[in-house]
């Protein structure tokens, strides 16, 4: 099972240069987000997912660990072992450098600690209906 994508992909310099602070092989510069977004202002990706990286480093609930090497594989999450003082969290978020700005990007923090930076994803199984006009 495994999906598919055709290239060369329809974005926009506005869309792959969300950060606008570093413009890659002379292309322009785009509108420099300095706070998150609304949910679903950017197109999904070639999976039909939304707001994967960016908006807000998103809280996981697997506890911290320094590799995958004995990580659950049917999708459930890691609360044992590793340090359990500290949450993993994904993704990259709108004040920091674009390079972390992708799915891969993790790292930790205490569970209790707070940031504009960070947040969850909530899933819901039934269409989310936005209130925004």
């Amino acid at each position: 099972m495994g999906a598919s994508c055709s290239l060369p992909c329809s974005l926009t310099s506005e869309l792959v240069n969300y950060d606008g602070n570093f413009p890659y092989a002379n292309a322009p510069k785009g509108i420099y987000q300095t706070e998150t977004t609304y949910l679903g202002i950017f197109p999904p990706n070639s999976f039909g997912l939304y707001d994967m990286h960016g908006n807000v480093y998103e809280w996981c609930q697997d506890v911290w660990h320094d590799s995958y090497e004995g990580a659950p594989t049917d999708g459930s999450a890691w609360e044992t072992g590793g340090n359990t003082k500290y949450r993993l969290l994904r993704g990259g978020c709108w004040n920091n450098y674009s390079r972390n700005c992708r799915s891969a990007r993790r790292f930790f923090k205490y569970a209790d600690s707070l940031s504009n930076g960070r947040g969850f994803r909530i899933i819901s199984s039934s269409p989310v209906i936005s209130s925004r006009s």
